[in-house]
């Protein structure tokens, strides 16, 4: 005798995203145009720096616990979607790949699971702006059989030949 489920994966799945969008909507407190630059740079005094764009995750309680820990955030300028164009990719890529599928059980599980895309990231993932090649393939291609790796529990897979 099984249990029937009360909502789809696909409705829980959605009801986390919403929450998660909601939580983080900081665009009541946005400013428009950009922030205004000190004089002092300090780029080489030893200090550590955080840069990050925007986004209403970086709200001024969290600026204040990185500046406790001894690191200073900086933002980038507003509207300057080419600055950081690679870690855009990133994050756009984890979000779509693996985190939209995945409801954390808590700090050490969304760890584990960013650690695990992380290792896919550049060995196991075809990059289409790289002509769908891996940024970083295996030395040893085969003529053997193909073989599946996988992570997250399927979520991720890579496929290769095994060496003969």
């Amino acid at each position: 005798m099984g249990i029937d489920p009360i909502v789809t994966p696909d409705t829980l799945l959605r009801w986390y995203r919403n929450l998660v969008a909601w939580k983080y909507d900081g665009s009541k407190g946005r400013r428009v145009g950009r922030p205004r630059t000190g004089a002092d740079n300090g780029f080489l005094n030893g200090t550590r720096y955080l840069i990050h764009d925007r986004d209403p995750l970086f709200t001024r309680e969290s600026r204040l616990i990185l500046k406790s820990c001894g690191v200073k955030p900086v933002r980038l300028p507003a509207q300057s979607p080419d600055l950081n164009d690679y870690p855009e990719r990133f994050g756009r890529s984890i979000r779509e790949e693996c985190l939209s599928w995945v409801i954390p059980l808590g700090e050490r599980h969304l760890r584990w699971v960013v650690s695990e895309y992380v290792k896919h990231y550049p060995m196991e993932r075809n990059h289409q702006g790289l002509r769908n090649e891996l940024s970083e393939p295996f030395s040893a291609t085969g003529q053997g059989r193909v073989v599946s790796r996988q992570r997250l529990g399927g979520l991720l897979r890579y496929y290769y030949r095994r060496t003969a």
